[in-house]
């Protein structure tokens, strides 16, 4: 019954069981914890894994400013948001914040007229 191994292996890969003992990038963490603690009013939104990209963790400040980095799995995503003392939440479920698409509509580039 190896092929039932095999396949229970691929599919707990897919649901991110692999995924939790992936370590993080010492300047991911770094960049991450520094926009928290520059900005104000920051709040964190976990993106699930899906077909075309990983898990990610996106930070929105009060302005509207984001970035976003990949984390190894949701669980890590809420942990970090929990030890910095920010609000953290599934993207999936309450989506993103309107001041996100202001700040993205704001600063967006012009092409230059003539």
């Amino acid at each position: 019954m190896g092929w039932l191994r095999n396949a229970t292996r691929k599919v707990r890969r897919r649901q991110g069981y692999a995924s939790e003992s992936r370590t993080v990038d010492d300047a991911v963490t770094q960049h991450l914890t520094q926009f928290v603690q520059t900005r104000r009013g920051v709040e964190a939104f976990v993106e699930p894994r899906t077909s075309v990209t990983q898990t990610t963790l996106l930070l929105v400040a009060y302005d509207g400013e984001w970035t976003r980095r990949v984390v190894p799995s949701p669980r890590w995503g809420h942990s970090f948001a929990e030890s910095l003392h920010i609000p953290g939440y599934d993207a999936a479920v309450v989506g993103y914040p309107q001041r996100m698409r202001d700040y993205n509509t704001r600063n967006k580039k012009h092409p230059d007229l003539r």
